[in-house]
């Protein structure tokens, strides 16, 4: 029997729904493996668009565009979680769409999110839901000091405010437009973990090694892989991660992060999408997370998602470019970064620069951890970054 009998095969045309830096690497995995892409996003600058066969310019809702993708992509994907559910349906009554409406309309909504996660017995810390005024008036007092996130379209910090009592509770909410929220207690934290994987259409998962992350300012700052937690709690990491995929039926690349608080995993979040800490696997591991999309895409076994090396990946934002100059842009000097042999630097082809933008990101690796960890933390105060 062959075993990719029914896959999607080069040269087919593949749909990409979102034109950021995720789908960035997502057409040039594709293009490596001999697929052509068509990119959609409403965004003329995207970067994802700059580098496909087409990007057709429109609203994720434009039903005219969407047929076009449907008529000419042989399978379709996403690269951020926001892409209306909706619209995932509809291209899926003329080809596959992967991963499906479904998953993905529960990974983008807080609510839903950890109604799952409680409803299939996942570790999650306790949480409360928050539609009309009087759910923050039966707030128990020991779920402060909390944090408030808006239900939809919330990430890297946006949409959340830290509050230390039912009245900030309330005060947040209303700055947030009165929508509908969820309040999470804040945990004390070890540290906070994520694990990226894939999943074949058949159910096979391919796990990639566990990234510990430190953000700053609620955006991804560092990356480090492998995670410096114990074979324990990143093997219970892995399974967890695993059950998610089953549970949602998902087929795709997947990341979901952890807290760790008490050397217990806490799952704060799911991603049905490739992540930015899973950036690190394009320079460190066998096959990148990118290839995998690709491959469970097209119904392809998945590849072997083994680190050859440890590594630690550094996001660059916007404010670099602001560092000589707050008024006015400035590309950063590069050949800080250059020099240096085990480093590689990505840049995303971003129309322009503002503070707290995903410009690119570098990596580094090397046999050990804490040596590539050194040279990282290294480069990245050489570029400019600072802790203040």
């Amino acid at each position: 029997m062959n075993p990719i009998a029914d896959s999607i095969l080069p040269p087919a045309t593949l749909g990409m729904l979102g034109g950021g830096q995720l789908g960035r690497f997502f057409v040039h995995a594709a293009h490596e493996m001999g697929y052509k892409v068509w990119v959609l996003d409403p965004d003329p600058n995207s970067p994802a668009g700059q580098v496909a066969e087409r990007h057709l310019l429109a609203d994720y809702e434009d039903f005219a565009a969407l047929d076009q993708m449907a008529e000419v992509c042989a399978a379709v994907t996403t690269e951020f979680e926001n892409v209306p559910a909706a619209t995932l349906e509809y291209l899926a009554k003329f080809v596959p769409v992967r991963p499906g409406a479904s998953a993905v309309a529960v990974c983008q909504n807080r609510i839903a999110e950890k109604s799952f996660l409680a409803d299939n017995g996942l570790p999650h810390g306790p949480f409360i839901a928050v539609k009309t005024a009087d759910d923050l008036k039966v707030v128990p007092a020991d779920m402060f000091p909390a944090i408030l996130k808006v239900a939809r379209f919330g990430y890297d910090g946006k949409g959340q405010a830290t509050v230390y009592d039912e009245h900030e509770a309330v005060q947040a909410w209303q700055g947030f437009g009165a929508e509908p929220c969820m309040l999470e207690k804040r945990l004390p934290l070890d540290c906070e973990v994520s694990v990226v994987l894939s999943r074949e259409v058949n159910g096979a998962v391919k796990v990639f090694p566990v990234a510990e992350n430190q953000h700053r300012k609620g955006i991804l700052d560092v990356s480090i892989t492998p995670a410096r937690v114990s074979d324990a709690l990143a093997e219970k990491a892995r399974q967890v991660a695993d059950t998610v995929a089953t549970r949602l039926g998902y087929v795709g690349t997947l990341a979901v992060e952890f807290f760790v608080s008490g050397g217990q995993l806490y799952v704060n979040e799911m991603a049905p999408r490739p992540h930015n800490s899973g950036h690190a696997t394009i320079d460190a591991s066998i096959a990148d997370q990118y290839m995998q999309q690709v491959r469970a895409l097209c119904a392809l076994p998945l590849a072997d998602p083994s680190a050859h090396s440890a590594a630690v990946m550094v996001n660059l934002l916007g404010d670099l470019w602001y560092l000589q100059d707050s008024e006015r842009s400035h590309e950063p000097d590069w050949s800080v970064l250059y020099a240096i042999p085990n480093l590689r630097l990505h840049l995303y082809g971003k129309h322009h620069a503002r503070p707290g933008r995903k410009m690119g990101h570098f990596t580094v690796i090397d046999s050990s951890v804490e040596h590539a960890l050194k040279v990282a933390m290294a480069a990245r105060q050489a570029i400019g970054i600072t802790d203040d």
